[in-house]
């Protein structure tokens, strides 16, 4: 899962399948769109640290759909090929609900972790970047009380960039998540720490289909640092 949102700048992953997949970036339009993203991100060299809090949205299946949607936090991928990120799915497998949560240090494999997942439940991400690059990714189930934590390393991380995203499949179904509602999104890049709006190249990211029908789009930034992410079309 996880960013620059021009074919020219990435080599495009293999998309993500159903279910527990990797979520790689994949971005084949332009700047603010994305064929498998919608949020916001923040390029700049020195990225650190990035939290963010959502509710984990209800999704609505049709008999039989096989599809998925996932809010994460992150750093890399808008500029680069590697992504070090957290989150949770609402997905629909043969048409029933399905929620996990998991952590990717893309490219490797995203792994599931023994957090339960409940849509309504309030959920807390943060990925901090240490040093000889070392990563730590922390999601935190608010509701439950339950945590989940891990250190991992990436040698290849540039820590280019942080994100705020609802994810699906570049090539596949959209689950139908309704609303995906941000908060508490900030970030340390380089010297700088704030709220997702005090960025001033913050960038909101609409996913769209290969025709350019939007999919997910992102709201204004409320208030510095909440935002939602709407579903369109799957």
């Amino acid at each position: 899962m996880a960013a620059a949102l021009t074919a020219a700048l990435l080599a495009a992953p293999a998309a993500a399948s159903q279910g527990p997949a990797s979520h790689a970036p994949r971005h084949t339009f332009g700047r603010s769109t994305s064929t498998n993203w919608s949020g916001y991100s923040v390029a700049g060299a020195g990225a650190t640290h990035v939290i963010g809090t959502w509710t984990q949205p209800a999704v609505t299946c049709a008999a039989g759909e096989n599809s998925w949607s996932s809010p994460w936090v992150g750093i890399d991928g808008d500029t680069s090929n590697t992504v070090e990120q957290i989150g949770t799915d609402s997905d629909c497998q043969a048409g029933t609900p399905t929620y996990y949560a998991w952590y990717e240090m893309y490219p490797k494999g995203l792994v599931t972790v023994s957090v339960a997942v409940r849509p309504g439940d309030s959920f807390t991400a943060e990925v901090t970047a240490g040093s000889s690059g070392t990563f730590v990714l922390k999601l935190i189930d608010h509701t439950t009380g339950t945590s989940f934590q891990t250190t991992q390393s990436s040698k290849r991380a540039r820590r280019a960039s942080a994100e705020w995203i609802m994810e699906g499949p570049s090539s596949g179904l959209l689950s139908n998540f309704g609303s995906a509602p941000f908060s508490a999104a900030s970030a340390t890049i380089g010297s700088a720490t704030g709220g997702v709006g005090s960025f001033a190249n913050a960038q909101p990211i609409t996913m769209v289909t290969n025709q350019g029908v939007p999919r997910a789009v992102p709201s204004a930034v409320t208030g510095g640092t909440a935002f939602s992410v709407g579903w369109k079309h799957n």
